[in-house]
């Protein structure tokens, strides 16, 4: 029998599906005013330092980029206080979590993460054919404990996002600390930090760049505080022979010009930095007073969304569709391995408002 030209978990793949855009629904419904609060992108924009870089560098769209990024990394090693050659970038994190696929996986190697996780984790797993186990999340947080007691003589990778999309948990400093004691050396843990800039400066966080583990690998973003989503910017941060490795497998031209000027000035920008985190607090925490209001329940966030569940995965289908037709696009989670919960973004205080106006009409 022939081998098929296409193999059997690439066939079967379901790729990531974002959350809708606008223009499709202003179009699927004939509405002219449509609320986008799905992919916890930043309601008021970019950063215009980083706006005035990018017009700027299209004067220079007809050469490549620089392969090394080196201005954009060398910036960011200042603004960690690490080295350059502790620094990845890519197009989004995305690019570099695939990349790292790539680099550290045989072919019994195995993956091991929580359900209720990014979603983009599980595409790319399934995409690389290899095995992947998940655990339970406990109080829709991350169960470390667990996580711990599932490491096998195969887990090459372990996925944890912190805070976690899309429950907007966290898990603590001691909770981390003993995970790590547990963990092999040769086992990878990759620390996705997508939404740390919202976390509250009280909260009992690990930042992973204060541990210097030798097997930590960091994911930070320019897609959410810094409202860069758009054009698609992402970093990791490791030790040295980690990145060295991944920068021989990682396409060579990536990020674009327009990017990495943009990265450059965005990190200067810590005004809007500070109005967008400032922004997103209050904005999370109207989003919990109305859920309060209707008598729901939500994870306690640390992220620029709120996480809520509803009775069964019929009902968060439907109240997607209701909120949707009332021009508030929201977004149900099946997909992520919770197909009863609904995850809401933080726009802008009108925009919460709406739907709020939403929430309560259903």
């Amino acid at each position: 029998m022939s081998r098929p030209l296409v193999p059997a978990h690439i066939r079967d793949l379901m790729p990531y599906k974002p959350g809708k855009p606008i223009r499709e629904v202003q179009q699927e419904l004939g509405l002219e005013h449509v609320v986008k609060l799905a992919s916890n992108e930043n309601p008021r924009g970019a950063s215009p330092l980083a706006l005035e870089a990018v017009r700027r560098s299209l004067a220079e769209l007809a050469r490549y980029p620089d392969v090394g990024a080196l201005e954009l990394r060398d910036a960011l090693a200042e603004h960690h206080q690490v080295r350059r050659e502790n620094i990845v970038c890519g197009a989004g994190s995305e690019s570099i979590l695939a990349t790292i696929l790539r680099t550290f996986l045989e072919d019994d190697d195995e993956l091991l993460t929580s359900e209720g996780t990014f979603v983009g984790f599980y595409v790319l797993a399934q995409s690389r054919g290899v095995t992947l186990h998940t655990v339970p999340l406990r109080d829709y947080a991350f169960d470390l404990e667990a996580l711990a007691e599932a490491i096998g003589p195969h887990t090459r990778l372990v996925y944890l996002a912190n805070p976690n999309n899309p429950t907007g948990t966290i898990f603590t400093r001691a909770e981390f600390g003993r995970f790590m004691q547990r963990v092999p050396e040769h086992t990878l843990v990759v620390l996705d930090e997508a939404y740390i800039d919202y976390v509250a400066p009280e909260a009992d966080y690990p930042d992973s760049l204060l541990y210097r583990f030798d097997n930590v690998l960091t994911l930070r973003t320019f897609s959410k505080s810094h409202g860069l989503a758009g054009l698609r910017l992402g970093y990791g941060l490791a030790l040295g022979d980690l990145i060295s490795n991944l920068m021989k497998v990682k396409l060579p031209f990536e990020p674009s010009v327009p990017a990495q000027a943009a990265g450059v000035a965005a990190l200067a920008d810590t005004a809007f930095l500070h109005e967008t985190v400032r922004l997103n607090a209050a904005g999370r925490a109207r989003l919990e007073e109305l859920l309060r209001a209707k008598g729901l329940d939500c994870a306690p966030s640390q992220a620029n969304f709120v996480m809520f569940p509803l009775a069964g995965a019929e009902q968060a289908d439907d109240f997607a569709r209701h909120c949707l037709l009332r021009g508030v696009i929201v977004r149900p989670l099946g997909a992520f391995r919770l197909p009863h919960c609904i995850r809401v973004s933080t726009g802008l205080p009108a925009e919460i408002e709406e739907f709020g106006e939403a929430l309560k009409a259903w």
